[in-house]
């Protein structure tokens, strides 16, 4: 376990390394001066100059690599052009607000597609089977956007029910949670759906009811815990994607996070913020997808030798 956790780790700072080169370098590839376009068009050409030290855009490519990276390895992103606070301070103070909504958006597709994806493989076939085959696949083909628009002329234009915006109390979570979770829940339960028909059908499952151990227990114990791995999986690559879709449905519903902070920075031009949300973003995903790959050894001891 402690090889694995080593390898797991190792692979993960190399792909952190590979993030911070490819957000290096995207701002180097945009065109024009980054410094002018921080400045504003009306700067002079002292203010340019001014922005062009800080930013140490006046040295060599490595040598602007290497001071972003030792900035990375102390957490300090730089300052925002827009605000002139720390990009870092800026992120922590939007980060809860993103995370909070993926981890319920998580959790409500993870208990709700597990449970929808047991109960169509224990009734095959069934209007049941079919009602969730339906519905998943409709929710995977409709846009986040556009069901949060839709959520919100329902439940807030029409029945008053719900607030459209802001996260000011817990009436604020219920659409962002549920247009977030949608596509996620819907991919679970058919993945879910697929493992638990491929488990139900082994022999160990036919022993296990031919013994007489209640049905729950054959369900939870054995086909369950054997059908998680295709599952947690799934899970784990739909937290990076519900990462990226925050961006669309913080828009949507004005959310406080750090997704409606990315957009706001791209049409401000503030560079460094979006150099630190994006570097964010792909952390959060390695970490994700290393907390997955250790999370198989709980659930299928061979791997762990």
């Amino acid at each position: 376990m402690r090889e694995l956790v080593i390898r797991r780790l190792i692979g993960s700072l190399a792909t952190l390394f590979g993030v911070c080169v490819l957000v290096f370098g995207m701002v180097q590839a945009l065109p024009g001066d980054p410094a002018r376009v921080i400045a504003g068009l009306n700067a002079s050409p002292q203010d340019v100059q001014r922005i062009r030290e800080e930013l140490k855009l006046d040295q060599s490519l490595p040598a602007q690599f290497s001071f972003y990276l030792k900035g990375v390895a102390v957490g300090d992103l730089g300052v925002s052009a827009r605000s002139g606070r720390s990009v870092t301070m800026e992120i922590v103070d939007r980060l809860p607000a993103t995370v909070g909504l993926a981890i319920a958006a998580v959790l409500t597709a993870t208990v709700a597609g597990i449970l929808l994806g047991i109960l169509a493989a224990l009734r095959p076939n069934s209007p049941l089977d079919y009602g969730v085959s339906a519905m998943a696949i409709g929710a995977s083909s409709m846009p986040t956007f556009w069901l949060g628009l839709l959520l919100i002329l329902l439940f807030s234009v029409h029945f008053q029910l719900l607030p459209s915006a802001g996260m000011l109390t817990w009436k604020s979570w219920i659409l962002p949670t549920l247009t977030l979770a949608s596509f996620s829940l819907a991919l679970i339960a058919r993945v879910t759906r697929a493992a638990m028909l491929e488990v139900l059908k082994q022999d160990y499952i036919r022993t296990a009811r031919a013994k007489g151990v209640e049905d729950w227990l054959v369900i939870s114990r054995h086909g369950l815990r054997n059908a998680m791995l295709p599952v947690i999986t799934v899970i784990g690559l739909q937290f990076g994607q519900l990462m990226g879709g925050a961006v669309l449905t913080e828009v949507v519903f004005s959310w406080p996070g750090i997704g409606r902070l990315l957009v706001d920075s791209i049409f401000a031009r503030d560079f460094p913020i979006v150099q630190g949300v994006i570097l964010v973003y792909g952390a959060l995903i390695i970490v994700i997808n290393l907390l997955v790959d250790l999370s198989y050894a709980v659930f299928d001891p061979r791997i762990r030798n």
